[in-house]
């Protein structure tokens, strides 16, 4: 019987090969070329920023894409744009500064901008990147502030252009697990979430990182905002109060940064999340989802790889194939489905109404950490 249930598919796909075969000589040669192009089509993206992650992670990725090449740059650094040209063969007339990113709109090579600038440059870059005809991928955080991120929406909509944001977990297999796990209630309705990313950010004093200005927070905004996406997607709510404190241990490093936070958050459904982010501590990451009948995990959760869990039943959370791709697996998924968004003319799953409200949610820690009372949210 099993032998007769597998067989089918296979006849199925020998017959339907065949009339494929049978059909082809009718096919106008203009139409088989067409075909071939639209199965080949890659969306040009062109980087704007390149500093660590461009150069260490997104670029790497790149080249492990199927539905995307590396096709220009925009940098301040004119060093940089000599080295990117010769390591990726990118021609003279894709390379661009700042200042000329509007050119990019008579430039068919460039289809995407991935902006990867300082947080609080975010809009500004994706305004122009819009306006040049271009879609674009911002990296996470979206800006420094909810009134930029929604400027950025209005001016994408406006321009018809698509805008999606960098968050590299919602394409991670093992995070999509523990979402399943939460919505389908494997075990039971959800009680309990403690996330938490914890980094030692070793800078020299003048980075941008340490910049209010340029980064519109510190730790929360740069890896929190990693545990406050996880509550959110786990329990596919949005919280409706929250309470945060803060502690510096190095407040001339930080001056004008946050060092580390803490923050609780209660979603509709009565969960309540417990959370934390540094700049100052021991490399974690990851999150422990309580429910009424059992628990699941994933620690590390938010690293670029090497991410596994455990489930309370005793199973593994584990994903081989994943690793073995590496550090830049999660990199590529993400821009492989956005080009897919703009070839098929679909909806991101990261859109910036995504970013705005992670900002909003950020923007009521702070307050609450500055008037020391909880902070409710609409």
């Amino acid at each position: 019987h099993s032998k007769s249930m597998k067989a089918l598919p296979r006849r199925r796909f020998i017959r339907q090969t065949l009339s494929a075969a049978l059909a082809a000589p009718f096919i106008s040669t203009a139409v088989t070329r067409a075909l071939a192009q639209a199965a080949e089509k890659k969306i040009g993206f062109a980087l704007c920023g390149l500093g660590s992650l461009s150069t260490h992670q997104i670029a790497p990725a790149l080249q492990h894409t199927k539905n995307c090449r590396l096709t220009g740059i925009i940098t301040g650094t004119p060093a940089k744009a000599e080295k990117w040209k010769a390591q990726y063969n990118i021609p003279g007339r894709n390379i661009y500064s700042y200042e000329t990113m509007a050119k990019m709109a008579d430039n068919p090579d460039i289809d995407a901008v991935y902006v990867v600038t300082p947080n609080a440059l975010h809009a500004e870059h994706t305004i122009l990147a819009a306006k040049a005809g271009k879609h674009v991928f911002c990296e996470k955080p979206m800006e420094a502030s909810s009134e930029k991120c929604q400027e950025m929406i209005d001016v994408c909509k406006a321009a018809i252009r698509l805008l999606a944001i960098g968050y590299r977990c919602r394409f991670e297999p093992h995070n999509l697990e523990c979402m399943r796990l939460a919505r389908e209630k494997v075990f039971g309705d959800l009680r309990i979430i403690q996330a938490c990313f914890d980094i030692h950010l070793d800078l020299p004093p003048g980075a941008w990182r340490f910049n209010k200005a340029l980064s519109g927070g510190g730790a929360l905004m740069d890896v929190g905002i990693y545990a406050l996406q996880a509550t959110r997607f786990i329990t596919g709510e949005e919280p409706i109060a929250v309470f945060g404190m803060e502690t510096k241990t190095d407040p001339v490093k930080f001056k004008e940064v946050d060092e580390t936070v803490v923050w609780q958050a209660k979603f509709p459904s009565g969960v309540i999340a417990d959370c934390s982010t540094s700049y100052n501590s021991s490399l974690v990451g990851g999150y422990r989802a309580v429910a009424d009948k059992g628990w699941f995990q994933l620690d590390p959760g938010f690293y670029y790889d090497g991410n596994r869990g455990r489930r309370s039943d005793g199973e593994e959370i584990r994903y081989p194939e994943v690793d073995s791709l590496g550090e830049f697996y999660q990199f590529a998924a993400e821009m492989d489905d956005f080009a897919q968004c703009i070839l098929g003319g679909k909806a991101t799953r990261v859109p910036g109404e995504e970013g705005l409200r992670d900002l909003k949610i950020l923007t009521a820690i702070y307050k609450s950490i500055r008037t020391g009372e909880t902070v409710k949210l609409g």
